[in-house]
């Protein structure tokens, strides 16, 4: 993108460095509270550089306070929270010029135009005319607003401005942004195109974390997740990793090119098969839902059992929880 890094500050040596050079962020056994009101309790989680992470629970889980947390504008009261490396609660005036947080509430300043929200913002961050000037056209054609640079911003619908939103985070060209509820309230065409703009920007190098209490809208946007419910770390890592369950026997979808009799009894009476059953399809294929012990059996053992039956196999694969059953099942759904 525009390059407004001259504007940041240089970290200082003794900044303490994480371990790893690739992460964004390092969440560590973090919590935080509001008088008796408990927000986070302990909670440990990382992003990688470069990509896009989702933070998922219900309402009132913690997910706003920990944003904040990482945007250094509140106080971390316990654990340790890095972002780039540099510690949060040791210098946070190097971590504010990294990190631009967008919170889940509309623009404010409704009744300036688009550009002159944006130049305010830009004047504000430190950027004289011309670096505003770059950055302002250079988002209104990354977003697709150009046409409304002019535009008063309550006259806009809600997903322009969301953009408006982002652009104003993005003016000063930080490395990670921190998007709370960024989606909510859009329709779904507004939902797309918002998703395509963030794909967008981690292909240019940005490092993002999207906050929202719907798994499912973050399925096809994001590298990794986080789930969390009642300020506790419900799940942290890639989307496959959350469908499946370690402790679950593994079920998987079997389906033939052609009929054959009696063959979810056969399969039943095969070594480590827990459970079987015939699907209901709209398919003309027969199609099978078999569950397995991994310690009697596995995978190709299951497979290679079927196929010496003399079934017609078409495709043979692993079948996963839905997302909202897996996010139903990680969290309660309640604020303590």
């Amino acid at each position: 993108m525009f390059n407004l890094k001259k504007l940041r500050r240089e970290r200082d040596d003794d900044d303490p460095i994480v371990a790893s050079s690739d992460l964004a962020v390092n969440f560590k056994g973090v919590s935080h509270t509001y008088g008796a009101q408990r927000a986070l309790r302990g909670i440990s989680f990382q992003v990688p550089k470069q990509t896009i992470h989702g933070f998922v629970g219900p309402n009132g889980a913690g997910k706003s306070t920990a944003l904040k947390l990482i945007a250094t504008m509140i106080e971390l009261q316990a654990g340790t929270i890095q972002v780039f490396g540099r510690s949060v609660d040791l210098k946070p005036h190097t971590i504010r010029p990294l990190t631009g947080y967008m919170p889940d509430r509309p623009c404010a300043y409704q009744e300036m135009t688009v550009f002159e929200y944006l130049d305010f913002y830009g004047a504000g961050y430190g950027l004289n005319e011309e670096e505003r000037d770059a950055a302002i056209r250079h988002l209104l054609e990354l977003t697709d607003m150009t046409s409304r640079r002019d535009y008063i911003i309550r006259g806009l619908s809600r997903g322009m401005q969301q953009r408006v939103s982002l652009m104003r985070v993005l003016v000063y060209d930080p490395d990670l942004l921190l998007l709370d509820e960024p989606a909510a309230g859009l329709d779904p065409r507004a939902r797309i195109e918002l998703m395509q703009i963030l794909r967008e920007l981690r292909s240019l190098g940005k490092s993002i974390i999207v906050s929202s209490h719907i798994l499912t809208e973050l399925a096809d946007l994001c590298d990794t997740v986080t789930v969390v419910d009642r300020g506790h770390i419900k799940y942290t890592g890639d989307l496959d990793g959350l469908l499946v369950r370690d402790h679950e026997n593994p079920t998987f979808g079997l389906r033939l090119s052609e009929r054959f009799d009696d063959l979810d009894l056969l399969i039943g009476e095969l070594p480590g098969v827990v459970w079987v059953e015939r699907v209901r399809s709209s398919s003309v294929y027969p199609e099978y839902r078999i569950t397995i012990d991994l310690d009697e059996t596995s995978t190709n053992e299951l497979l290679s059992h079927v196929v010496s039956l003399g079934a017609p196999v078409a495709t043979f694969q692993r079948s996963f929880r839905h997302l909202h059953q897996a996010f139903l099942d990680l969290t309660s759904g309640g604020v303590t």
